[in-house]
């Protein structure tokens, strides 16, 4: 799979849902959603080998495992939450767009707080 396929893919269901959406505004917007999650389908390949090799340099560079879970919770988090934002601002609900991003940020916060719990205690170990 390369950007070619993913643009394909991308420039006919645009195409589709012009067409339909004149005639059929609900199968328009199921076309849009089902598009944006084959795509969504498509990446996830690659994903998974992002997080491997991630997980490989860590481990040869002897990083904490907990701190590399965290970034790529994080991550995660924030592409779940852009790509349901973005669906959602697709079919035009723009207000519950807005709460999955709000949603996302909280999720990142609480999974910020470990990280900034022990940075906090490194700096006041470093300061007494």
């Amino acid at each position: 799979m390369d950007i070619m396929q993913i643009a394909i893919i991308g420039l006919v269901a645009a195409l589709l849902v012009s067409i339909v959406k004149q005639y059929r505004p609900d199968i328009a917007m199921i076309i849009t959603m089902g598009s944006g999650v084959l795509l969504f389908l498509m990446l996830l390949g690659n994903i998974k080998i992002i997080v491997s090799t991630v997980e490989v340099i860590s481990q040869k560079a002897n990083l904490d495992s907990i701190y590399l879970m965290t970034v790529l919770k994080v991550i995660g988090i924030a592409y779940i939450a852009e790509f349901g934002s973005q669906i959602c601002k697709d079919t035009g609900e723009g207000t519950i767009a807005s709460k999955i991003e709000l949603g996302g940020k909280v999720l990142i916060m609480v999974l910020a707080l470990p990280i900034l719990k022990a940075l906090m205690e490194a700096i006041l170990k470093i300061l007494s």
